[in-house]
């Protein structure tokens, strides 16, 4: 028994006339009467009744009838789940990202996934850069959103957004009630960061920016949460320097002033491997870019969108250096 044989009989069955059917199927007659025949034969019952000027089912039709629709609908709920998931708009997908996503990349992504891709289930894991690399090659995670510099063999690295940094400040610092603030006037300053053993160069931006303005950053307290520093920054024990999307954390005693240009930055990423390139996971990456390449959305006004195709990456080409700058 074949599919053709049950969309057939369900034809025969809704026309109760082999002339409309064959003609709603677009067959000839006769071959549409020998196919129902051998249905028949092969359920070894009669499903119709072929009167001289009618046709009518048979109670084994009936029930035979009932469970056909049956089957077809769900054969076509499958054709379509199937093709939904070639095109990347169903599936499962496993997402890394580093902190500073989570307060302005993250949160566009989601929202454009939901219109864009309402069945794509994705699955959240907050992690570390060093993290998401370990867990891109274990395979708990498909992709990550990251921090350059990456340098990973195996792993496909697109840039999507650039933040410049901010500086962060207790509410009532000598330099809260500037518009902007000048890195050297920093130069005193205790500095409240992240530590090493989190990411091994998680103050890389930090140090360069202060040396090129000319002094050695007093790397003072260094804890492995945001929302942490935020509150040692608010409690006057220092101050800080972190990614523009920082602004979205609302946190009382603390203040978020832009640099006098020109700001340090960071560079938000996305990475795969290569041979994770599923549907799914493309559908994913066109989202991120679409969001990033909005100029309305970017954190900032320093902005970079990415110049090749992410897909055209999933080809082969690698970009990144080792490092971290910020929690990862």
């Amino acid at each position: 028994m074949e599919l053709r044989h049950l969309r057939y009989f369900v034809a025969v069955a809704e026309e109760l006339h082999f002339g409309r059917a064959a003609a709603r199927l677009h067959i000839a007659q006769p071959p549409l009467s020998r196919q129902i025949r051998q249905l028949e034969d092969e359920l070894g019952v009669t499903l119709l009744d072929r009167a001289k000027r009618r046709v009518q089912l048979t109670q084994a039709g009936r029930a035979f009838l009932a469970e056909a629709r049956r089957v077809l609908a769900q054969t076509e709920r499958a054709v379509r789940a199937a093709q939904r998931t070639g095109r990347g708009e169903g599936g499962h997908l496993a997402v890394g990202f580093v902190p500073c996503a989570d307060l302005d990349l993250l949160p566009r992504a989601l929202g454009a996934c939901r219109e864009r891709l309402p069945r794509l289930e994705l699955e959240l894991h907050p992690l570390t850069r060093c993290r998401q690399i370990d867990a891109l090659r274990s395979g708990r995670i498909q992709v990550g959103i990251v921090l350059l510099p990456v340098d990973e063999s195996g792993l496909v690295v697109e840039a999507l957004q650039r933040e410049p940094l901010v500086a962060v400040l207790p509410e009532r610092h000598r330099l809260a009630r500037r518009e902007r603030v000048r890195l050297l006037d920093l130069r005193e300053e205790n500095m409240v960061s992240f530590p090493r053993p989190v990411s091994p160069s998680n103050d890389h931006v930090t140090l360069t920016a202060c040396r090129v303005a000319g002094f050695e950053p007093r790397m003072s307290y260094a804890t492995d949460r945001i929302e942490t520093n935020l509150a040692m920054i608010a409690a006057g024990l220092g101050v800080g320097l972190l990614p523009a999307s920082i602004r979205n954390l609302k946190r009382s005693g603390v203040v978020y002033r832009p640099l006098v240009p020109p700001a340090p930055h960071v560079d938000v990423a996305v990475a795969y491997r290569r041979e994770d390139a599923t549907p799914a996971l493309l559908a994913f990456l066109d989202v991120l870019r679409e969001v990033t390449a909005r100029p309305e959305n970017a954190p900032g006004k320093s902005r970079r969108r990415a110049g090749a195709s992410l897909r055209a990456r999933a080809e082969g080409r690698l970009s990144g250096t080792d490092g971290a700058p910020y929690p990862a």
